[in-house]
């Protein structure tokens, strides 16, 4: 533990905020300070059943850890018909953030999250955990290396989960008021994510859903495809087009896959989005796989097995780069480091633009000039 470590408080006690809560306490350089609920009875409740420190303040409001001048950092997991209120107030109070995604119900809300920060500086990050795993980087080192996987061509990105009865009921990801933006939001984002990230965080040209998209009776997205066309370096040759195909859906048992296709071999993970273990993960590339004469099989070449292990969780690695960030803020005067807001707004705007091709009835949306 750190000798100063940034102090967190969570404001909403959320079934994710417990595996936060863990990650803040998990990270060498943060220590979880408050839990604010609606209530008292809420926050205490949520404190017995983590087994957190009686050194943790908790507060039967969210404005009292706002206004706790010891908090550093909050963390909101509210629903997201809520993000725009209390991220924007969490700024004011010279709070930094991190915002559970999706971070907002369109951009013109994100960008009010994102002035009140920069106008504050404070620092901005999204939940996206999967990007801080030590994986993901080695991904990235090959992925960019032109060298060796070449010219991406073809992303393809899942993120589903089978809901029960219950879910569908109650859940707020399926209620309007709440996160209107469904599977879309919940599970997209990260398909979404994949596809920027895999691109170097370049914009698609334009987007363009599929008509498979399923509703309920409130007008929430359940199931939903799309697929993203980019034209590199502004050259309209096939050749340098990459298309991405993302699905997302509460309507299938839980899959994570990212493939990516490239000019000289591909990249293939079955757990992008959590690895099957928290300390170790692994993805397979192949370069070069040709088929034999006849097409009766394949050349010698198999698929190459990387394996990177985790001293952290990537929950936990997260938060340590936040708090890393916040520390450089708060002694050395630092500035914010923009990438993280840069990263969640291409991502809210490549959401809204799925979003909007499903209300046209799947005519492409352009993103040009964003």
């Amino acid at each position: 533990m750190a000798e100063n470590p940034i102090r967190f408080g969570i404001i909403g006690c959320a079934k994710i905020a417990t595996k936060v809560a863990r990650a803040i306490n998990l990270a060498p350089n943060s220590r979880l300070y408050a839990v604010g609920s609606r209530s008292i009875d809420k926050a205490k409740s949520f404190a017995a059943a983590n087994g957190l420190s009686d050194t943790v303040k908790l507060y039967g409001s969210y404005d009292q850890v706002l206004d706790d001048p010891c908090v550093d950092v909050v963390y909101l997991p509210l629903p997201t018909s809520l993000h725009v209120h209390w991220a924007v107030l969490a700024a004011r109070k010279k709070k930094h953030l991190l915002l559970e995604k999706p971070t907002a119900l369109d951009v013109t809300e994100l960008d009010r999250i994102l002035e009140a920060c920069e106008s504050n500086g404070v620092q901005f990050m999204d939940g996206s955990m999967w990007l801080h795993h030590p994986r993901t980087v080695k991904m990235k080192e090959m992925l960019f290396d032109s060298g060796l996987l070449g010219q991406v061509h073809l992303i393809h990105s899942t993120a589903t989960s089978m809901g029960m009865t219950e879910f569908f009921e109650n859940n707020i990801r399926v209620k309007a008021d709440l996160d209107a933006l469904g599977a879309l939001g919940d599970l997209g984002w990260y398909c979404i994510g994949a596809t920027l990230w895999s691109k170097n965080y370049k914009l698609p040209t334009s987007v363009t859903a599929l008509p498979d998209t399923l509703k309920n009776s409130d007008g929430v997205i359940l199931s939903c495809t799309a697929s993203l066309h980019y034209y590199d370096d502004d050259d309209q040759s096939i050749k340098k087009s990459t298309t991405a195909i993302i699905h997302c859906s509460f309507l299938s048992y839980a899959c994570t896959d990212l493939s990516i296709s490239a000019s000289k071999g591909s990249l293939h993970l079955k757990d992008f989005i959590i690895p099957f273990q928290e300390d170790t993960a692994f993805f397979n590339y192949t370069l070069d796989a040709k088929l034999v004469d006849l097409h009766i099989g394949w050349n010698i070449v198999k698929p190459e097995k990387v394996v990177v292990d985790c001293e952290l969780p990537q929950e936990a690695l997260m938060v340590q780069e936040l708090a890393r960030i916040v520390e450089g803020i708060k002694k050395s005067g630092c500035r914010p480091d923009s990438k993280w807001l840069e990263i969640s707004r291409k991502t809210q705007l490549v959401m809204d633009a799925i979003k909007q091709s499903v209300d046209l009835g799947c005519k492409p949306v352009y993103l040009t000039g964003n």
